[in-house]
């Protein structure tokens, strides 16, 4: 499973368990989220945290993405991790263009919505 989706009232959180996050999983990205926009979600956090390296087809799908998404008066916001940046997210200014998060929580937050809280089992 390379893509996986959490709903959180009317934000939905899509987890990429991609290391490397290139052309050859871009298109099937493209196509996993575009059902969700399709189904009436509208507020996209996509969680990008395990990647170590964005190319810039992956990058297009998320661009694309984006475009979809705004027209209908939604959003993407994105998890990554700001310390080990993909050189070509920054040479390319996507990071000026997507709100990043450090974490999904902080993301879905930034919608107004909440997670559920966490079970603590002792």
């Amino acid at each position: 499973m390379e893509f996986k989706i959490e709903k959180f009232g009317d934000v939905a959180v899509i987890h990429v368990f991609l290391t490397r996050a290139t052309l050859t999983k871009a298109v099937k990205f493209k196509e996993f989220v575009s059902e969700t926009i399709d189904s009436g979600t509208t507020k996209l956090v996509v969680d990008l945290s395990i990647c170590e390296y964005i190319d810039s087809t992956f990058l297009g799908a998320l661009v694309s993405l984006l475009k979809k998404v705004t027209a209908l008066n939604g959003d993407i916001r994105l998890v990554y991790n700001k310390e080990t940046p993909s050189l070509m997210f920054v040479l390319t200014r996507m990071d000026k263009v997507f709100k990043i998060f450090s974490n999904s929580d902080e993301a879905v937050k930034s919608f107004g919505a909440a997670r559920p809280p966490k079970l603590n089992w002792k």
